[in-house]
C-alpha cells in the first residue's frame, strides 16, 4: 500500500536542492551587505547635517538623561528596542534607515557642541568601533531580512521557510547586541576612567 504511494512522489534531485540552497544563501549575503551600505550611507547623510545650537543643546540634555547611569544591560535593551522592530517586513526597512539618520544626526549634535570631534570621520563610529561593527551588523541583517518578508509576500510566496532562518538571525542580532552592550560599556569606563579620548555613543 505505503510502497505504491512512495514510488508516486517525487523525490527532488539533492543536487537540485543544493543549488537552490546555495543560490538563496548568495541571494541573503548580497542583501545583508547592500543594506549595510545604505545603512551606513544614510548614517553618513545625517551626519552632514546642520544643527542649529539650540537643536544641539537639547538633544544632549535628552542624551545625557538617557545614558546617566546606564550599564551594559540598558545599551543592550535599548539597542534592541531599536533593532527588532527592523525585522517588521516592510516597516523595518524604514525604521532602520531612519534610525541610521538619526544617529547620524545625533553625532553632528555631538560635533557641533564638542568641535574636537570634528576631525573624527563620522564613518570611523561605525567601522572602527568593535562595538559599532557590531551594531552595524545587527541592524543590517534585520533590515535585509524586513525586505525579503516583503518581497516574498508582495509575491505570495510561502513564508513557512522563512521561519527558521528569521528565527536565527534575532537571535544572532540580539546576540551581538549583547555582546555589544557589554563591550561599548567597558569602554565608556575607559574613557570615563583613563581618559582615552575615544568618542562613545
Amino acid at each position: 500500500m505505503f510502497s505504491g504511494l512512495i514510488k508516486s512522489v517525487s523525490i527532488p534531485n539533492p543536487q537540485i536542492l543544493f543549488l537552490v540552497n546555495d543560490n538563496m544563501f548568495k541571494i541573503r549575503i548580497i542583501t545583508f551587505f547592500i543594506f549595510m551600505g545604505l545603512f551606513a550611507a544614510t548614517y553618513q547623510i545625517g551626519s552632514m547635517s546642520q544643527v542649529s545650537e539650540e537643536e544641539a543643546n537639547t538633544f544632549m540634555s535628552e542624551f545625557e538623561k538617557l545614558v546617566t547611569d546606564i550599564d551594559a544591560v540598558g545599551i543592550f535593551l535599548h539597542n534592541s528596542s531599536i533593532s527588532l522592530p527592523m525585522f517588521i517586513p516592510g516597516f523595518g526597512v524604514a525604521w532602520g534607515l531612519f534610525a541610521a539618520w538619526s544617529t547620524g544626526f545625533a553625532f553632528s549634535a555631538i560635533v557641533s557642541i564638542t568641535p574636537e570631534l570634528a576631525k573624527v570621520p563620522p564613518l570611523a563610529i561605525l567601522f572602527l568601533s568593535p562595538f559599532g561593527i557590531m551594531e552595524l551588523t545587527a541592524y543590517s541583517i534585520a533590515t535585509s531580512r524586513s525586505f525579503m518578508l516583503i518581497r516574498a509576500i508582495s509575491k505570495k510566496t510561502n513564508l513557512i521557510p522563512f521561519l527558521k532562518p528569521t528565527i536565527i538571525e534575532i537571535g544572532i542580532v540580539v546576540g551581538l547586541l549583547l555582546a555589544g552592550g557589554y563591550l561599548e560599556d567597558y569602554m565608556i569606563k575607559l574613557v570615563q576612567e583613563d581618559s582615552i579620548g575615544l568618542p562613545i555613543f
